[in-house]
């Protein structure tokens, strides 16, 4: 049995892909590992609207974080490397990997990323809307 889906009106022509990025999006969203927030830095006189992904990762260094744009997906790795030559007491901090992704809109730019006090932070440029109105012309094929 096949679930209905929101996109199969007849109206709704070429949605397809929407409707297989939100089936990615729900099953990604189940790890809760590392914590993110997702802020909207307002425009400045010198800089458009923002958006500001910050992630929580302590513990990662610079060199063990990829933040990478996979077409229109914003992907973060983190990878951390079991040191064997220590020797713990106690353990409460494991060393671990973590991937998470963010599907962008089209046209979104990302603007840089910054690491600080265990905190990496990505900003991202929201496109301006470009209002498209175009006249289609009818072609006459009467005989």
């Amino acid at each position: 049995m096949t679930r209905p889906s929101p996109f199969g009106h007849p109206f709704l022509l070429g949605f397809d892909e929407i409707e297989q990025a939100l089936d990615r999006v729900s099953k990604a969203a189940n790890d809760g590992y590392p914590p993110y927030n997702i802020e909207r830095v307002a425009r400045t006189e010198c800089e458009p609207e923002r958006l500001r992904i910050t992630l929580a990762v302590a513990g990662f260094t610079r060199d063990q974080l990829d933040v990478m744009l996979e077409e229109n997906q914003l992907v973060v790795r983190g990878r951390q490397i079991d040191d064997k030559t220590r020797q713990f007491l106690h353990r409460g901090i494991a060393a671990r990997q973590f991937q998470r992704a963010f599907l962008l809109a089209d046209g979104m730019e990302v603007l840089g990323a910054d690491l600080s006090n265990g905190l990496l932070s990505i900003d991202l440029a929201r496109p301006e809307p470009e209002r498209v109105v175009r006249k289609i012309a009818i072609i006459a094929r009467d005989a």
